[in-house]
């Protein structure tokens, strides 16, 4: 069911021609630093997969793809990527991408099943990104390095947007901070998970929980992550599980957390065989993507998406990402905006 939030007294701070031009520098000029932070190139990415091989992303795993029957294959089935989690390992393996160095890409997707609001919409664009780590990098801290590097480039971005127009104030943090899911938790034991995310990062302004699919000491998990892409299962030093997790940042437009990325160390063979077997997909080993990677044929990765719309709605200080993308919406959450100052493209 779709749902808007009406912030009062709500007034873009741009009109539609300086907003289309905020939306081009921010993502020229965030997409070169992150390439230079992390050492990735560009790469062409699909925009769908055939359907039955594990490439596509499952998400939650209760998502459905948009999918469509292609004639010259017979009427074989293909699949509007969700996101290119998998594909980006494989193309890893495929390109020979050295350890330290890896790939970005422009990835645009479709997910019907998405609930609208101010920050959900049937069209997705992230960059997708994946880089070759070690084996011995696979720790909470190596996780926290890469963090940062991405939370660098996004300071730096926000930066950008106040020289281009003085009326946006930085509001970014020079320091991201740090919590895992289970502390979070503990912390505020009475909130719920979405109510957790809001009070962390109304205290910190920018902020990454860690341990994001495992369940927590309440039987619950803080959110829902497929199996075999993040490593949300593994023991870490500190007593809890998980090398992945979400960045969140303040968004004082709409007064909630706004989630930016999700990123993770990958699942290695054993942690593949562990998370399958908990969620009771270990039909899943038979496919394309998950034969590979228990034979050995794919590298140890660590990638993530970092969503491009919200990017731009968060540094323009925009209500709803519909000011920054074009794509469907209800009439009736249309003229609602209208009426509250929020116009959607």
């Amino acid at each position: 069911m779709s749902y808007l939030i009406k912030p009062t007294g709500y007034k873009s701070l741009l009109n539609l021609s300086q907003t289309e031009l905020g939306i081009k520098a921010i993502k020229d000029f965030f997409q070169q630093n992150l390439s230079s932070e992390l050492r990735l190139r560009r790469v062409t990415a699909p925009l769908f997969v055939l359907k039955g091989m594990g490439i596509n992303d499952d998400l939650n795993g209760v998502e459905r793809a948009v999918t469509f029957p292609i004639k010259d294959l017979g009427d074989a089935k293909a699949e509007i990527v969700h996101s290119l989690a998998k594909w980006k390992r494989l193309t890893l393996a495929d390109y020979q991408i050295e350890e330290g160095y890896g790939i970005y890409t422009d990835m645009n997707a479709i997910r019907s099943d998405e609930e609208l609001d101010n920050l959900h919409s049937l069209y997705v664009d992230q960059w997708d990104w994946e880089r070759v780590m070690k084996p011995e990098e696979r720790t909470v801290d190596f996780l926290k390095e890469i963090v940062e590097r991405i939370y660098a480039a996004m300071v730096r971005t926000e930066y950008l947007v106040y020289e281009m127009f003085p009326a946006i104030k930085p509001q970014l943090p020079q320091k991201i901070y740090f919590i895992h899911s289970e502390e979070l938790l503990q912390r505020y034991p009475d909130l719920t998970a979405k109510e957790r995310e809001d009070a962390i990062t109304r205290e910190y302004g920018a902020v990454f929980i860690i341990g994001i699919g495992a369940k927590l000491s309440n039987g619950e998990k803080h959110d829902g992550r497929a199996p075999d892409y993040d490593d949300w299962s593994t023991p870490t030093p500190d007593g809890h599980v998980g090398l992945n997790g979400d960045l969140l940042v303040w968004n004082s437009v709409l007064g909630h957390a706004l989630e930016l990325s999700s990123m993770g160390i990958r699942v290695d063979r054993e942690a593949l065989l562990r998370q399958l077997a908990i969620t009771n997909t270990e039909d899943r080993k038979e496919l394309f993507f998950h034969k590979r990677l228990l034979e050995g044929e794919l590298p140890q990765s660590i990638g993530g998406g970092i969503g491009q719309s919200r990017l731009c709605m968060f540094y323009l200080r925009k209500a709803h990402i519909g000011e920054i993308q074009s794509s469907i919406w209800p009439e009736t959450m249309r003229k609602e905006a209208r009426e509250a100052g929020i116009y959607l493209i």
